[in-house]
């Protein structure tokens, strides 16, 4: 074509580099506007290995904070998943009066289909490089046999199993604090912390959903779960036959005087504010989990 001409390789460096440089000040940029720390970005060809760790702030301490694996649809979300997420862990160390900081990391692959040994212990060798400035442990998708694996190349970890000294499965005890945070928010709103007969939709039918069922259940509350895998929603129901069903699209349009996030995150935001969503006489209660 008339006019037109092949990019030589020197200007094809220069736009890569250009490409780069817009990225990285994209990822200093929202560093900055929380004061991120470190984010850590994880590659490793022979395992397939995604992953980035974010340490929001040491002040108090290293960083602790979950490992969640997820199927990001992009490299953006999962960004701004670790960076909420150890920004969040931050002011829950502080708030628990610990000395230690926040921190989170988040491996992006199906939790179903993609975990492998290999995988974890490179996971563990990339915690590790940060010489303890961040401890991991579970999140969404994980348990304690992938912390034993990440255990093999590092000591910055926690949530083993109680066989190897560790705490186990952290899930009943976080789904318990979530119950009474409840029982604590009723007595403010209501008048009463006894959840007998109340209404409360549990978003989320993982290990914190399914605990937190059966305390609520346990207690005579009124369940309405939902959750996008039905195998587990159908686990928890023949666990708990009176439990209600519901899709994930139809939970704010519940009747509810409890709402409780346990699923991602972000749940709760301008677009699905439940205080907005449901009008404050329809959900006046948003303990969370996770």
């Amino acid at each position: 074509m008339q006019g037109s001409r092949t990019t030589t390789p020197f200007e094809m460096t220069v736009m890569s580099t250009s490409i780069r440089t817009q990225e990285e000040t994209a990822v200093i940029g929202r560093m900055e506007l929380h004061d991120h720390e470190e984010v850590l970005f994880c590659y490793d060809r022979p395992t397939g290995l995604r992953a980035i760790i974010a340490v929001h702030d040491t002040t108090l301490g290293p960083a602790l904070g979950g490992t969640r694996m997820w199927p990001y649809a992009s490299e953006t979300e999962a960004l701004n998943d670790v960076m909420r997420l150890s920004r969040g862990m931050t002011y829950k160390s502080a708030l628990a009066g610990l000395d230690l900081g926040g921190g989170k990391a988040v491996i992006i692959g199906d939790a179903r289909t993609q975990k492998t040994e290999a995988l974890f212990r490179r996971f563990g060798r990339f915690v590790d490089s940060l010489n303890g400035r961040y401890i991991t442990a579970e999140d969404v998708g994980m348990s304690t046999a992938e912390m034993v694996n990440i255990r093999k190349e590092t000591r910055h970890v926690a949530g083993l199993p109680e066989s190897m000294g560790g705490s186990g499965d952290p899930s009943p005890v976080t789904a318990f604090g979530v119950f009474w945070g409840m029982k604590a928010a009723a007595k403010t709103a209501y008048g009463s912390d006894d959840l007998s007969g109340r209404k409360v939709a549990v978003q989320g039918a993982g290990n914190v959903g399914r605990y937190l069922t059966g305390y609520l259940v346990k207690e005579g509350a009124k369940v309405f779960l939902t959750d996008i895998h039905d195998d587990k929603l159908a686990a928890i129901k023949a666990e708990h036959p009176a439990i209600t069903i519901v899709k994930p699209d139809e939970v704010y349009d519940l009747d509810v005087d409890v709402y409780s996030p346990c699923a991602l995150g972000a749940t709760v935001n301008d677009d699905t504010d439940p205080l907005e969503v449901f009008g404050d006489r329809r959900c006046r209660e948003q303990p969370a989990g996770g």
